[in-house]
């Protein structure tokens, strides 16, 4: 319970249901509070990792919009008695500054990051599911706008009915033996009817205004974020054309998202749009329009909520390489590679995706999501871009 409209409508349709409610509040950092950013190496190895090893910077403060913040807590708390059903605080401060160091870590290397994604794999159904076994609990329930099909024997992933808020996209990485687990009692309702529904059980949050920004960047001002816990970022550095000629310069290339046009700076007579983002020369390349489409992107981290496809599988699918945008289809091929070692079956955990038309500002470091083609509802899998192959 997040304190927000959603996971309080949750709450309420499972005691409606029948279920022994126990809400559950993650404590992950208050507005102003400094937190520790965990290494990325000591990250992905355990999420018990040892303190930070960045020499400068240092810790982080949450922004004012917050994430399950002191306020927040009060809402949740509120709606718990409200409900009638036990409420437990977790202190998963620790493990959240696993999330920001990712954030910061994939600026740097010139990626693009979703920190919403990871907070629901390392947390929400990481974590937390752990927390669900220790008190006895067989089920973790969300707020989010997406569902959980069992009518076949095994459960699958699926949009939520309201595809204006779906958030599939962002449960993607969801391990699929959880799934089983997982209780999303709002997919299969419209935005509004939560909101009314909130409103007829007496619920405090009824009119709650949704959350927007990234919870632990300050007033939205990530480049400052990423420069206060990596000051060597904030430096000059060449803005290049398609021909390699430096046309102006920047300060620094953590500023720039690909296909980015406005701030970039510069007048040359022609719109111009951020291609790529070199952080070994902290060099941004620019061009025209035309030049953001690719053709195809390889993954990693495959997480296949299906029986994964053996290598020279090939399969129609649906694709959503952003949170908000709309699916394209395309093909996804399995693939073998250094990064990822296939398994002894053949399987792998790299993938590429071709595009059926070209595609504009794709970015490494986005989640790709993978649908069925024949059930666009169904979730089946996706990953994280590493590179992108633009038109020739």
């Amino acid at each position: 319970m997040s304190g927000g409209v959603d996971s309080s409508v949750a709450a309420a349709l499972l005691l409606r249901a029948g279920y022994d409610v126990v809400g559950c509040f993650m404590r992950l950092g208050s507005p102003g509070e400094t937190l520790d950013a965990v290494s990325r190496d000591d990250a992905c190895r355990i999420e018990e990792s040892g303190p930070a090893s960045r020499p400068a910077g240092g810790g982080v403060k949450v922004g004012h919009q917050g994430c399950c913040s002191i306020n927040d807590a009060a809402d949740a708390r509120q709606v718990a008695a409200e409900l009638g059903i036990p409420f437990y605080v977790v202190n998963f401060k620790r493990d959240f500054g696993r999330v920001i160091s990712y954030f910061v870590d994939e600026y740097v290397r010139g990626r693009t990051p979703n920190p919403c994604v990871r907070c629901n794999d390392w947390l929400k159904f990481g974590k937390l599911h752990e927390y669900a076994v220790q008190i006895g609990a067989t089920s973790v329930a969300s707020g989010h706008y997406a569902r959980i099909d069992r009518s076949r024997g095994q459960a699958r992933l699926l949009r939520g009915i309201d595809h204006s808020k779906d958030q599939s996209y962002v449960l993607f990485g969801a391990p699929r033996e959880r799934l089983d687990s997982m209780l999303l009692p709002i997919g299969d309702m419209e935005k509004a009817r939560v909101r009314e529904l909130a409103r007829e059980l007496g619920l405090p949050v009824f009119d709650k205004p949704d959350s927007q920004e990234i919870c632990f960047v300050p007033d939205n001002d990530y480049a400052g974020l990423v420069e206060r816990v990596a000051p060597e970022q904030s430096r000059p550095g060449p803005v290049v054309d398609q021909r390699g000629h430096v046309v102006g310069t920047h300060h620094g290339q953590h500023r720039f998202t690909i296909g980015q046009r406005r701030g970039v700076g510069l007048a040359l007579g022609a719109p111009a749009y951020v291609l790529e983002r070199d952080a070994a020369t902290n060099t941004v390349r620019i061009g025209p329009p035309e030049a953001l489409a690719v053709t195809s992107v390889v993954a990693s981290e495959a997480n296949w909520l299906i029986e994964p496809p053996t290598i020279g599988d090939d399969r129609p699918c649906l694709v959503r390489y952003r949170s908000n945008g709309a699916a394209t289809t395309a093909c996804v091929r399995p693939l073998r590679s250094d990064e990822c070692v296939p398994t002894p079956s053949g399987r792998a955990g790299t993938f590429e995706v071709l595009f059926d038309e070209p595609q504009r500002a794709v970015a490494p470091g986005q989640a790709v999501v993978l649908y069925d083609s024949d059930d666009p509802d169904w979730v089946i899998g996706g990953g994280w871009i590493t590179s992108a192959k633009r038109v020739d």
